[in-house]
């Protein structure tokens, strides 16, 4: 085991800087894969085409663990060398804390549905989180540190000549070179040939600022440039700054009037009020609605065909219940009070025709779809929801009227609804479409019927 290992860190000095322009080219394809897989503008561009970028994604996170594992091997001797440079041992820590953080979190999000929406949605902001502190300082670090370790004096042997009891004595520091023996006796002409080396010229005075100097300030200035409003843009979203119901409300595009009146348990809301919080995601920009230009619909394989407009609408005896919210990209909003009118007693109230075979769901954006079978529209808690926690559905969360799936996953509940059809065929919606489950079914989902 000594002698592979001794093997393995022979030349560990190039094998650093390999390890530093793997990591490099790591971090930047996973940074650039993830910014592509959480972009609205992406999802809709690239298709089915996420689905594979998201396995590409995986895949390269847990190669990861590859460079991780050979600096370990080489890690004792490093860690020696830079014995005495405090601020290169907190760096590798640094550096080493984010990449297994990455890993962790990583792996639990890819296998969200065996380690459930608790662990998930932790793991899902802990990734975050290391992604906007970490990312800039690691491709910084990966950069700087490549320019640095090519400096063959950075890595080779220094040396220093003593005279001791008439003797030429060579007295090796910081060597990295296995071979190199604590002292050496070497002749006048070897020591000559040491003096005259480039490592014990005397250094040519430095500018104050040099080039690479400059190089590392123009990389840390670009990532803050490039990421900074980003990462202010997460925080205020994580952090309860901007992303608050209210908020959303103050900055309302919709206009519906009047606004619905919360029923005794939904003000306060009997759920206690929602925990944690939602992120916005949409495949179109979000759309806007008055009065003027609502409408919901019922129609399709149904005995009566039903349409309301928004006075009409608010005026539907409704109901509230309690449930947690999940999405498919790993991330939960627990306890949420929904107040609407149930699917079942929607569909009731048109008549199903016999054929009917599916629940088709349009979007008022004009691009979303889904669909749900005939048997799973009997499951009591769907809910076309109007209400969320007493206060109005913003915008933002697909208001003024949402479907609420609480047993799938959130891609099924249709924001913006506007229009349900009953139809006598499978349909596949838009993200089924593009690699997703057509069922999606939460772990556990007891699939609770009539």
């Amino acid at each position: 085991m000594k002698q592979w290992l001794k093997n393995i860190r022979k030349g560990y000095g190039k094998k650093l800087v390999s390890i530093h322009a793997w990591n490099a080219w790591i971090v930047v394809i996973l940074a650039v894969s993830g910014l592509m897989l959480v972009g609205g503008f992406w999802r809709e561009l690239l298709g089915i085409g996420r689905v594979w970028l998201k396995w590409l994604h995986i895949v390269v996170g847990i190669a990861m663990l590859a460079p991780v594992v050979y600096y370990l091997l080489l890690a004792g001797k490093h860690w020696k060398q830079i014995r005495n440079r405090p601020w290169q041992r907190a760096n590798t820590i640094v550096v080493l804390a984010l990449l297994v953080g990455w890993l962790l979190s990583g792996v639990v999000l890819w296998q969200f549905k065996l380690a459930g929406p608790r662990w998930s949605n932790a793991a899902l902001l802990v990734h975050d989180l290391l992604t906007w502190v970490g990312l800039p300082y690691i491709i910084y670090h990966s950069i700087t540190r490549t320019r640095w370790l090519k400096d063959p004096a950075r890595r080779a042997v220094k040396a220093t000549t003593v005279v001791a009891e008439g003797r030429n004595i060579v007295n090796p520091t910081d060597a990295p070179n296995e071979n190199t023996t604590p002292a050496a006796v070497v002749s006048t002409e070897s020591i000559r040939t040491i003096k005259e080396s480039p490592l014990h010229q005397t250094e040519k005075p430095q500018p104050v600022y040099t080039r690479r100097a400059f190089i590392r300030s123009a990389v840390g200035v670009g990532l803050a440039v490039t990421l900074g409003p980003t990462f202010i843009s997460w925080v205020g979203r994580n952090l309860k700054l901007d992303n608050s119901i209210d908020s959303m409300l103050e900055n309302d595009p919709n206009h519906m009037v009047p606004l619905p009146q919360a029923l005794p348990a939904s003000s306060p809301p009997v759920g206690g009020g929602a925990e944690g919080h939602f992120r916005v995601y949409t495949v179109t920009p979000i759309p806007s609605f008055s009065n003027a230009n609502w409408s919901f619909r019922i129609d399709g394989l149904v005995e009566r065909a039903q349409v309301w407009n928004w006075e009409q609408f608010v005026k539907l005896a409704r109901t509230v219940q309690v449930s947690d919210f999940h999405c498919v990209t790993g991330w939960s909003v627990y306890k949420n009070t929904w107040e609407g009118i149930s699917l079942k007693q929607l569909l009731t109230q048109a008549g199903v025709k016999p054929e009917a075979h599916s629940v088709k769901f349009y979007s008022g954006d004009g691009v979303y779809t889904d669909a749900i079978t005939m048997d799973q529209a009997q499951m009591e808690d769907i809910m076309v929801a109007v209400m969320h926690d007493g206060k109005p559905i913003p915008a933002d969360l697909g208001g003024p009227l949402r479907l609420v799936i609480p047993q799938m996953y959130a891609y099924k509940s249709v924001k913006w609804l506007n229009r349900i059809e009953l139809i006598d065929s499978e349909h596949i919606g838009y993200w089924e479409e593009r690699g997703y489950d057509k069922d999606a079914w939460l772990t556990g989902a007891s699939q609770a019927r009539s």
